[in-house]
């Protein structure tokens, strides 16, 4: 995963600190030491790390931290805070042309995924803006280019203009974008050529392009798995070409973070979008402040919510929410809520966005894959209708049964119920607004504290929600 060995180096510098009740220069000096030494393993540029351990050591040293009541807080406060801006502080929206189409450029070098990414991206933005994109097939030179970027077109329902490979890759956009204005597509995503590194041919090509297709963006495509060599070819594209914005790709790899901690202050140009997955739909805005969170192991609530809001389905979240009010929450529940989840994406992964869980002891070896939910819903469609309903029937002869229909022991089955009891139990918890289940599940200190003010904040939202509802019921009413 994604920065996962940054994120335990941290943790472990900072929970040193935080046996401390104050601390000195030489504590700083010791803590930013070990951070030095985190940031270069991950492969962050040295100059990029050079000039964070200096500002953060500036900081930390000042009167805010070290008179402070809780300094070991105050210190990872300004850690995340310049992680943050070494990111680029906010997320950046595409650029948009006032006249459709708006045109987007995608390069990079061989092998980063742009083709995958170009598919991504007009995905993307076909749901979030009613988008209807075009593609132009401008790598004439890669086996099979042209007929990848077609068949990305098919699985994402867009066109894809190509003339062949025998065409020179600047008349092909010329003729592409005269198609684009005819066919009045909002944006075109014109697909280039990629080279195993830089060289003059490419670039004049690309510069070519450019000239032709004056477009809104410029996105580097850059794979995160390669760190700081990506930040540095980021770099060259960047004096060629003026790129607009960076794409990361494959950060669910075994990623350590250098590219994402290094292309902003190198170039800088903003990280737009991250890639994680083969999936299409697998492309999220950049978030600097929420990625410098999921390095501290702080979690990622909001985007937890944004993803839950996206892939959760509403009325099946509101009938859902009636049940647990009213306790009748059953096994048939327990499965649509299974198959709601796992839209969402691996559940280790979702477990870790909330704060206090990535980095808990007891997240260490959790590898919840899809056997694993086969496995419970085999135990759920082993049970007859009346015991799915109402749990309390399943004796122990039923359990037997029960594992003999499903193919799992004993021991599987009692286990799978007895969560299920303690799941329902501390739903109803949380319904009646106590929180000291999560809270204990979140643990203590900082990440703690954030995640009871999330849950918090959810819990608020939703009684909000639920007012507004019952307004418009009574105006519909009256």
């Amino acid at each position: 995963m994604a920065f996962e060995g940054l994120s335990d180096r941290l943790q472990k510098t900072f929970a040193r600190l935080r046996g401390k009740g104050k601390i000195s220069e030489t504590d700083v000096k010791e803590m930013m030491r070990e951070v030095r030494l985190a940031l270069l393993e991950a492969d962050v540029n040295f100059d990029v790390v050079k000039k964070f351990v200096k500002t953060v050591s500036e900081r930390a040293v000042g009167s805010e931290v070290l008179e402070s009541l809780t300094p070991s807080q105050q210190v990872i406060k300004i850690v995340n805070e310049e992680l943050t801006k070494v990111m680029g502080d906010v997320a950046s929206p595409l650029n948009k042309s006032e006249h459709i189409p708006t045109i987007i450029m995608m390069v990079g070098l061989q092998g980063a995924g742009k083709t995958t990414t170009a598919g991504k991206l007009a995905k993307y933005l076909q749901k979030e803006n009613n988008a209807r994109p075009m593609f132009i097939a401008a790598d004439v030179y890669r086996p099979a280019a042209i007929e990848q970027l077609k068949t990305v077109g098919q699985q994402v329902d867009a066109p894809v203009y190509d003339e062949g490979v025998d065409v020179d890759p600047v008349e092909i956009v010329t003729n592409g974008l005269k198609q684009a204005h005819e066919n009045k597509n909002d944006y075109v995503i014109i697909d280039t050529a990629g080279r195993l590194e830089i060289d003059q041919t490419l670039m004049d090509e690309l510069k070519n392009i450019k000239k032709i297709a004056q477009p809104n963006e410029i996105l580097f495509v850059a794979d995160s798995m390669t760190g700081q060599v990506a930040a540095k070819v980021a770099e060259g594209f960047n004096e060629q070409l003026g790129i607009t914005g960076v794409i990361l790709t494959k950060l669910d790899g075994d990623t350590r973070g250098g590219a994402a901690l290094s292309i902003r202050e190198v170039t800088g140009e903003p990280i737009k979008f991250i890639g994680q997955g083969e999936k299409l739909d697998q492309l999220e805005v950049f978030h600097p402040d929420r990625m410098a969170s999921r390095i501290l192991g702080m979690g990622d609530m909001m985007s937890l919510i944004e993803k839950a809001q996206t892939d959760y389905d509403e009325q099946q979240a509101q009938k859902m929410a009636q049940k647990i009010q009213e306790n009748s929450f059953d096994f048939n529940d327990f499965i649509d809520q299974m198959d709601q989840v796992s839209k969402m994406g691996p559940l280790d992964e979702i477990m870790k966005m909330i704060p206090g869980m990535a980095n808990n002891p007891a997240m260490a070896n959790v590898n919840i894959d899809e056997k694993d939910i086969s496995h419970l819903k085999a135990i759920v469609y082993s049970m007859t209708p009346e015991e799915r309903v109402n749990p309390d029937l399943l004796n122990p002869s039923r359990r037997r049964r029960i594992s003999a229909g499903s193919g799992r022991n004993v021991q599987e089955v009692n286990r799978m119920i007895k969560q299920f009891k303690q799941s329902r139990e501390m739903m109803q918890q949380m319904n009646k607004g106590n929180m000291s289940g999560m809270e204990q599940m979140f643990g203590n200190g900082i990440s703690g504290k954030m995640g009871k003010m999330a849950m918090n904040q959810m819990v608020k939202r939703t009684k909000k929600n639920k007012k507004k509802r019952m307004k418009k019921v009574k105006r519909f009413k009256s």
